[in-house]
């Protein structure tokens, strides 16, 4: 077991000397590693929040806004379940007792319920006694009413659901501009608080984040025009539009209803257009999309079309000639910047609704300067401590401990810098577990050897079997706590998710240094020692 081949001396020295390199850069400041060759690697660990400080924003959910979007969808829900049904209705719309439905024929109110009480689905735990319905069917007070409106704990529900989209879609937003490991949490029934680290201040985030980015197509009333809709009435299924660059007019007459949404989005990219050299965006449907498009666009050459982003106009081009191949850019009066922004919340998804900012500071580290020192200290006093007790209890091989220790944490640091983790201080104290774990993993083996050496062993067959019986038990024990670390990654969130990572990586770089560096190191010197007589090592 003591036998190294020439290939595997070579691997453990190259992962070793790879693990240097990567972990180096992190004890240069940027402005020294851009003078680096590009063939060395760059990446430093990113710093937590409670390390490093950053941007903190505290952001309240429209429920009005909720209800509203959630009473448009019953109401077209209603329309075509009517529709389908072959009811009619001289009126239906949103009301502050909830979608409002008045029937040609009252004697068709019975079956109107009916119908319409296929729309409700239920929510909850049947099995726990909490399941209720998301909507309501009431009968109003003339025969030719009835009201189809939200639940209470229908619109909880809704809100609840709406918090975790509007989280992921956020955190993806923020992940796009290379920040790792926000803390993105739920607080109270309709509020998000995001905490991302590195940024001094909080302008470039709320454009990133603050904007819902709920990207429309719509058709274009045909015969007539805003203006006159204006001095009349907007005809039933359309809705005014305002520009969102008031040069181009005040507003335009669409259908509610949307030919194509964002949805059915799967790519957005900034770029320049090739003949204007403007900032534009290139976007891609998905294979739905991009036949509702196709057929749109087909069946209304000479036509024009409106983009709509967050209920504002952004153009309105004709048609030329079908689009058919699913992708089309977009273009308005756009900087390099706001492209950049507005791809990433598009590729990122939309917001469900609006996100209000009710708080918003530049937070610094939470640990101060003065506390982060003192960890240092305490860092170094500790390690020199467990440096001075193994060396006095092991001497040489106590040394050989030690280095494997100090190649564990490098490759840990190495690793971490390459897959773009964040140091939080959780995962400062994964890395102090680490070395008590890679510490105590090599008493295990010399103690092995010890006891190997009172049976009357001969050194090399000590050092030998010291290796060998200890590895089951070493693998058995971080076995289990990777087992640990696991679950915390999987259930936590956070600097919780830092700290698993961190305690992860320090299992597998333990359990390699232990019974491969500290290993070698041991056949190097028994090796030497061939030509004397081997004295007990320990």
């Amino acid at each position: 077991m003591l036998q190294f081949t020439r290939w595997k001396i070579i691997a453990i020295a190259l992962i070793c000397l790879t693990g240097i390199l990567t972990a180096l850069p992190n004890f240069f400041t940027e402005e020294q590693l851009k003078a680096w060759p590009d063939f060395v690697p760059k990446n430093q660990l990113s710093l937590g929040l409670d390390l490093s400080g950053g941007a903190h924003l505290l952001l309240a959910m429209d429920a009005n806004d909720l209800r509203k979007d959630w009473q448009g969808t019953i109401r077209e829900d209603s329309r075509k379940q009517l529709r389908d049904a072959k009811i009619g209705f001289k009126a239906i719309g949103a009301t502050e007792k909830g979608v409002q439905i008045r029937l040609v024929k009252p004697e068709d109110r019975d079956n109107a319920v009916t119908q319409l009480k296929k729309l409700v689905q239920p929510i909850g735990n049947i099995l726990l006694g909490s399941s209720t319905d998301d909507i309501e069917v009431v009968e109003g007070d003339s025969p030719d009413l009835i009201y189809v409106r939200p639940t209470e704990g229908g619109f909880d529900e809704r809100v609840s659901q709406a918090a975790g989209a509007s989280i992921e879609t956020v955190r993806r937003r923020v992940d796009a501009v290379g920040t790792t490991e926000p803390n993105i949490v739920r607080q109270g029934r309709d509020r998000i608080l995001v905490q991302v680290p590195g940024y001094d201040n909080t302008t470039k985030l709320k454009e990133l984040i603050g904007q819902t980015a709920k990207l429309t197509f719509h058709a274009v009333h045909s015969r007539i025009t805003a203006e006159e809709a204006r001095q009349t009435r907007v005809p039933l299924g359309y809705k005014l539009y305002e520009y969102a660059d008031e040069e181009e007019g005040v507003d335009i007459l669409l259908l509610e209803r949307p030919i194509v949404q964002g949805e059915d989005l799967v790519d957005a990219q900034p770029g320049f257009d090739s003949r204007t050299n403007e900032p534009i965006i290139s976007f891609r449907f998905n294979q739905s999309g991009a036949r509702k498009f196709g057929k749109f666009t087909q069946d209304n050459v000479g036509a024009p079309f409106a983009i709509v982003l967050d209920d504002k106009v952004l153009s309105a081009p004709v048609i030329r000639e079908p689009i058919l191949g699913g992708s089309g850019q977009i273009s308005g009066n756009f900087t390099v910047d706001s492209t950049n922004n507005l791809a990433i919340q598009l590729r990122s998804g939309a917001l469900p609704t609006k996100l209000t900012i009710v708080e918003e500071r530049t937070v610094g580290p939470s640990l101060g300067s003065d506390s982060v020192a003192a960890g240092r200290i305490a860092g170094v006093i500790g390690l020199t401590a467990v440096t001075a007790f193994m060396i006095f209890a092991y001497g040489l091989f106590g040394i050989f401990a030690m280095v494997a220790v100090l190649i564990n944490l490098i490759l840990i640091v190495a690793v971490m810098s390459t897959i773009g983790s964040t140091l939080t201080l959780p995962g400062i104290a994964g890395l102090v577990l680490t070395v008590g774990m890679a510490v105590d993993a090599n008493v295990l083996i010399f103690e092995r050897i010890r006891e190997e050496l009172r049976n009357g062993k001969t050194p090399i067959s000590a050092i030998d079997g010291g290796f060998s019986k200890a590895f089951g038990t070493i693998l058995d024990s971080n076995l289990t706590t990777l087992i640990a670390a696991i679950v915390m990654f999987w259930l936590g969130a956070g600097p919780v998710r830092g700290f698993a990572v961190t305690l992860s990586l320090g299992i597998f770089a333990t359990v390699f240094t232990a019974f491969t560096v500290t290993r070698l190191l041991a056949s190097i010197w028994v090796s030497r020692q061939k030509s004397k007589r081997i004295a007990a090592p320990l």
